[in-house]
């Protein structure tokens, strides 16, 4: 065509780089923004929403955003390109900003804006603009979108508001495809909640939907998180043999997990080795774990050492290896590791808690002397202390000698995160009655503070939902759905 004197128009150039981002040429892609530029149609609303897709799916949002900024007229495609760019490039918090100014300048909203803006929602776990968008999506029609309702059910499951989640899939019950079915058994799964999934996968089949991979996942990820090992080896073999099904290495590593969670540290090893596909870092840092939580000091170097091998910077290596030598009286190897950490200039990564206070996130460190109320939550948290120290609660002293050994800024386990985001929760009243009171963390919560979780349940009567890096601890009633694992 570019031989020939007939020149490309917007929807040519619009139709060829949305090419090359389905096939990922990057450097065709560049070639053709440069000739779009020459021919005045880079900012043209067709040639535009084909560019911002191109490069949000070739991961450079910045560039994405450029061309979005000097475009001098955004239509609702324009806008709705660039809300799901930025929520599929973990740039949620941008992603809702723009989704706002976009109801602002009274755009349209779209299946594809308010799908990625619930995509956004989904990664912050932010529950209140969930709602919000929910309640968008209900009066402008569009939650009838299959895709904006699955997305609704991912999003409030990571929450860990499972009761939402299964609201919104019941409601969309005969317009949900597989993917809808797989959101909701992947909800109860973080949970843990395997009578659920198998509930679900059985009406799944009974209706005539064909199982995929991440139906499977959702199935071995329940039973690992309930601690089934031998059910979970038990479906991997029945994956393959009665649904054709190829394990994945997401699909092995919940068969290691299971396996190592009940102690079973050597067969998981094994496994690990000899399975058809790659162990990656996930894979060890799940055989770490659990070598840590049994207490299997020897299995915990092995496996820090094999994690280092693929991410020499790798902190919870060191650390989990180090806590575990530590808690097995053997305090040479521990500093040695702690020597070798420091060595490579490693540094822990910092304890950090947030949650959701009508629409606005308030983030807590371990130790925290920032946030504008901070001697109230410190005054709070003391109090609920000494409260469930009446009720029996006894700190880990071993937990509060790892807090020393690594410099907190303030020592002492009531100064953990999740601790300090509690206390400011219930001062600032962030769960009414009957409502969950819901905490984020980066961390895997340690075991004082899930202990004194478990008490803070009893002496406040509510729940509280803390989404810890693995999974989520249900509190109620002095108990938590994972098992105490």
């Amino acid at each position: 065509m570019l031989r020939y004197p007939t020149r490309p128009n917007q929807q040519t150039l619009a139709s060829i780089i949305k090419t090359c981002a389905t096939l990922s040429f990057l450097t065709f892609g560049y070639q053709l923004h440069c000739l779009s530029l020459k021919l005045c149609l880079s900012s043209q609303p067709f040639c535009a929403s084909s560019l911002i897709h191109f490069y949000s799916k070739s991961r450079l949002p910045d560039n994405a955003r450029r061309v979005f900024d000097e475009m001098p007229h955004r239509d609702d495609v324009c806008y709705s390109s660039m809300v799901i760019g930025l929520s599929q490039n973990s740039r949620p918090v941008e992603a809702l900003a723009l989704f706002g100014e976009m109801a602002s300048r009274n755009v349209r909203s779209t299946v594809y804006s308010v799908s990625g803006a619930i995509g956004a929602c989904s990664e912050l776990a932010a529950l209140e603009q969930c709602r919000v968008i929910h309640g968008h999506g209900v009066v402008t029609g569009l939650i009838r979108a299959v895709y904006v309702s699955t997305g609704l059910v991912t999003a409030y499951g990571k929450c860990g508001m499972v009761t939402d989640a299964r609201s919104v899939f019941d409601e969309s019950l005969h317009d949900m495809n597989i993917v809808g079915w797989n959101a909701m058994m992947a909800s109860y799964a973080q949970q843990g909640d395997k009578a659920s999934v198998f509930e679900l996968l059985g009406l799944a089949e009974s209706r005539g939907l064909v199982l995929d991979d991440f139906s499977f996942l959702a199935v071995l990820t329940s039973l690992y998180n309930s601690g089934l090992a031998d059910e979970t080896e038990h479906w991997i073999d029945r994956m393959k043999a009665h649904y054709g099904v190829k394990p994945s290495l997401e699909h092995y590593t919940c068969l290691v997990g299971a396996l190592g969670r009940v102690g079973r540290l050597e067969e998981a090893e094994r496994i690990a080795m000899t399975m058809p596909v790659k162990p990656d870092a996930g894979v060890w840092r799940v055989l770490l774990s659990a070598s840590a939580a049994h207490g299997d000091a020897d299995v915990a170097w092995r496996m820090s050492k094999r994690l280092l091998e693929l991410d020499p910077c790798d902190d919870s290596a060191y650390v989990i290896a180090a806590n575990t030598f530590s808690a097995s009286g053997r305090w040479n190897e521990a500093a040695n590791v702690r020597k070798m950490m420091n060595n490579v200039r490693v540094k822990k990564e910092g304890g950090r808690s947030w949650m959701e206070v009508r629409g606005k996130v308030h983030v807590f460190l371990a130790g925290d002397n920032e946030h504008e109320r901070i001697e109230e939550v410190y005054a709070k948290l003391a109090e609920l202390m000494k409260e469930i120290e009446k009720l029996g609660y006894v700190p880990n002293w071993n937990e509060m000698l790892h807090d020393v050994e690594q410099g907190e800024k303030r020592e002492g386990l009531s100064y953990h995160s999740e601790k300090l985001a509690l206390a400011f929760g219930v001062l600032s009243g962030a769960a009414p009655p009957g409502k969950p009171l819901r905490i984020l963390k980066n961390l895997r919560i340690c075991r004082d503070c899930h202990e004194a979780f478990k008490y803070f349940s009893r002496i406040l009567d509510k729940e509280i939902i803390v989404r810890d890096v693995n999974r989520y601890h249900r509190f109620l009633d002095g108990s938590c759905t994972c098992g105490d694992y």
